[in-house]
C-alpha cells in the first residue's frame, strides 16, 4: 500500500503560484484527510458513520504509510474522522515535506526556519515520476485532489467543478476537512481579536 494522495497534494501546494501560500496548520489538516482517503481506498480502514474502523487492508509498503497505519486507534468506540484530522494532522506537513526531500522529489537549502517552503524560494521540485503523477491528477481535475486544492485556496472555487467522488466515505472525509479548515480559520480570527484587545489595554486605548 502506498500513500500517494498526500504526496500529490504536497507537490500541488509546492507547485502553486507564489501568491497563494498555504499555512502549515491548514496543510497538515488537509494532508491528514488525504492520508485517510488513501487508507480507505486500500481497505486499511472503513467508516461506520463517521468513525474509523480498522480493516483488513494490505501491509504498508513505505515508511509514511506505515506511520499512518500505526496511528490508527484500533479499540472501540474508535475515532471520529474529525478527531483523526486534528490528532494526526499535528505537525504532518513538515513530515511530508521531509519525505519528499528524502525521496528526491524536493531539494531545498537549509535554513534556520522550520517552515518557509512556499515564501522564501528555498524549495525546488525535481522532475520526477511523483511530480508528473501529481501534475496529471491536477490537470485532469481528479475529484479528491481538486476538492482538497480548492479547500486550501490553491484552486479557484469558481473553476469548473470537478465531479464529486463516488464513494460516500471519501465525501465524508472531504467534508470533515472543509469543516476543520473553517474551524481553524475561526480560531485564528478569534485569537487575533483577543490579541488586539490585549494590546489595546497595554497601550491604554
Amino acid at each position: 500500500m502506498d500513500v500517494t494522495t498526500p504526496r500529490d497534494l504536497m507537490i500541488t501546494v509546492l507547485d502553486a503560484p507564489a501568491g497563494r501560500p498555504v499555512a502549515q496548520g491548514e496543510l497538515s489538516l488537509a494532508l491528514a484527510g488525504a492520508e485517510l482517503i488513501d487508507l480507505l481506498a486500500a481497505g486499511a480502514v472503513t467508516l461506520d458513520d463517521d468513525r474509523i474502523v480498522p480493516g483488513p487492508g494490505p501491509v504498508p509498503s513505505d515508511p509514511v504509510a506505515d506511520r499512518a497505519t500505526a496511528a490508527l486507534i484500533i479499540q472501540e468506540p474508535y475515532e471520529t474522522v474529525e478527531d483523526r484530522l486534528w490528532r494526526r494532522g499535528r505537525g504532518l506537513a513538515p513530515a511530508y515535506l521531509a519525505a519528499l526531500e528524502a525521496e528526491g522529489d524536493l531539494t531545498r537549502q537549509r535554513s534556520r526556519s522550520h517552515w518557509k517552503p512556499f515564501q522564501d524560494g528555498r524549495t525546488e521540485l525535481a522532475d520526477t515520476p511523483g511530480r508528473r503523477r501529481a501534475a496529471a491528477r491536477r490537470a485532469s481535475d481528479e475529484p479528491v485532489l481538486a476538492t482538497l486544492a480548492t479547500a486550501l485556496g490553491i484552486r479557484d472555487r469558481d473553476a469548473e467543478d470537478a465531479p464529486p467522488p463516488a464513494d460516500e466515505a471519501v465525501r465524508t472525509v472531504l467534508a470533515a476537512v472543509d469543516d476543520a479548515l473553517t474551524e481553524l480559520a475561526a480560531l485564528r480570527q478569534r485569537r487575533a481579536i483577543e490579541q488586539a484587545a490585549f494590546d489595546n489595554i497595554w497601550r491604554g486605548n
